[in-house]
């Protein structure tokens, strides 16, 4: 349980706070200058395609989430809250480093063997927090690119998460759904046999290996488009592999051991302030819950990894009261982009949906530039510091960077995008962000007060059939009023020219004139 303390005596000598972002706890209201310089210890819990009506406080149908719950309820709930791309790799990128992603032109969705995307010269939260006096951890989904380009999986990888920031990694170099399928720990894939070599390659397939195409009988999962590779654990992927067989993961064991890492992480550092980066891979495709949770939502594994992605919060909640941290902690929980049903595999997402509407009231889901793209759940938690209750601010993941950078009293001055919105976060304030650019698939729109203008993308597809999203694209410019049309129904650019100028006008000096050079979405 949570508990509730309204009065707390702190000593500046034992202070430890810990963060966990996308949370928000129960307690009395601190004023600003009574939180900088504490460095609390850190927990950033990132869903992998949540949406804004997954979650129960959320007003989820059908879907129940109470550890999720239990935090935005003693926390606070954001309602106009966003990550910066409707995409993974975009939206990582931009948590991590301040910057909007649309600035790199290399931020899109990478296959496993790409190389790592952050500059290890550019600024992270690891790397802030690090000069800070913290002990730095990643657990889970990394999806930012490994070393150079030309990976060698059996000998050390460099550079990567270690490089950017964290002190400890253990990680997934991808996605589920990638190769390859294996552990990362600071470089070193776990529990490889050197007499059973990696190899990995996203052109060509290995002599003899079997792939969906060719071994459709080895399928305990079947593929519906892009994910028709290599087969590991029955699970048809994206990308080819052979060889590593002892290092291979379990999918069905993959969310009990990034909860066991995270768990392990927290313990070993309870003396000293540290940031733990908790990535989850749920409900990202291919979704495989633990036994112990098949059946458990009803709506099929979708809803099922929901579920067991719940528990896994509740049980590190769990951990952080046995060490006696709750109260030193402050917890962010949000998701990495909007929802998607059929996103590459026959899993009946889409058939036992029923009344349930992943992306709430809003209109688009992943890979959309309307806001079921973008606008995820948001929660913080600092039990017995920050008061319960919902915030209507417009707050961006990629604020995170000066936020904390605030929070920590640190020196440095250039946090690229990243504003801070510390007084916001702990819920002293709910001005919010003025105006805000977001990414999907490498086209932009603007967030600016209660209007959002999408400009024009001429020939770009409007829905994507595999997935069957609307992609928000139009040949002509779109400019909605999200504070009484949540669901973008009515295009009001015609009605308004005057705020479209304007939005025209803010969007551009942001992101200059050459927007629409972009190429398709094209899903593996």
């Amino acid at each position: 349980m949570i508990s509730k303390k309204n009065n707390m005596i702190r000593n500046s000598f034992t202070f430890l706070a810990t963060i966990i972002l996308f949370f928000d706890g129960y307690g009395q209201k601190k004023e600003l200058v009574d939180l900088v310089n504490k460095k609390p210890n850190i927990i950033f819990i990132y869903a992998d395609d949540l949406g804004y009506g997954d979650l129960g406080i959320y007003d989820a149908q059908g879907i129940k989430t109470p550890n999720i719950d239990k935090l935005a309820i003693g926390g606070i709930k954001f309602t106009d809250a966003y990550a910066t791309s409707a995409t993974c790799t975009p939206s990582r990128y931009g948590l991590l480093t301040g910057s909007y992603p649309w600035r790199n032109a290399k931020a899109k969705i990478l296959p496993g063997t790409a190389p790592l995307l952050i500059d290890t010269l550019q600024m992270t939260i690891p790397k802030m927090l690090r000069a800070n006096g913290y002990d730095t951890g990643i657990v889970g989904k990394w999806h930012l690119g490994l070393g150079t380009g030309n990976v060698d999986w059996n000998k050390h990888i460099s550079p990567g998460p270690n490089e950017v920031g964290f002190d400890y990694s253990f990680i997934m170099a991808a996605t589920q759904d990638r190769v390859p399928t294996v552990y990362i720990r600071n470089g070193n894939v776990v529990g490889l046999d050197p007499k059973d070599p990696i190899e990995v390659s996203y052109k060509t397939n290995f002599d003899g290996e079997p792939t969906a195409l060719s071994n459709p009988e080895m399928l305990k999962m079947k593929w519906h488009h892009g994910h028709n590779q290599s087969i590991v654990n029955g699970i048809p992927r994206i990308g080819f592999m052979k060889g590593g067989a002892s290092a291979k993961w379990v999918d069905e064991d993959m969310a009990d051991t990034f909860l066991e890492e995270a768990k392990n992480y927290i313990s070993s550092h309870k003396k000293a302030p540290f940031f733990l980066y908790y990535a989850l891979q749920q409900p990202h495709v291919p979704r495989t819950p633990s036994p112990r949770f098949v059946g458990a939502s009803g709506l099929g594994p979708r809803g099922d990894v929901i579920v067991e992605a719940d528990w896994c919060v509740g049980q590190l909640m769990e951990e952080l009261e046995a060490q006696g941290l709750l109260e030193n902690t402050l917890i962010v929980l949000s998701s990495d982009n909007g929802p998607v049903l059929n996103d590459g595999y026959y899993d009946v997402a889409v058939e036992k949906l029923g009344n349930h509407k992943p992306a709430g009231l809003l209109r688009g889901g992943k890979y959309s530039l309307f806001d079921g793209g973008t606008r995820v759940p948001f929660i913080t938690y600092w039990d017995g510091t920050i008061q319960a209750g919902v915030s209507d601010a417009v707050v961006c993941q990629v604020d995170l960077l000066a936020s904390l950078a605030k929070l920590v009293g640190s020196n440095e001055t250039n946090y690229g995008d990243s504003e801070n919105l510390l007084n916001e976060l702990v819920g002293n304030s709910k001005v919010g962000r003025k105006s805000l650019v977001l990414e999907a698939n490498s086209k932009t729109l603007i967030r600016q007060g209660d209007w959002i203008m999408i400009p024009p993308y001429k020939g770009a597809s409007k829905i994507n059939t595999e997935v069957n999203i609307e992609m928000g694209a139009d040949d002509d410019y779109q400019l909605y009023n999200t504070k009484e049309d949540i669901s973008q129904k009515n295009n009001l650019a015609k009605k308004f020219p005057k705020k479209l100028k304007e939005l025209r006008d803010s969007f551009e000096k942001i992101r200059g004139v050459d927007y629409g050079n972009v190429s398709e979405l094209k899903l593996q």
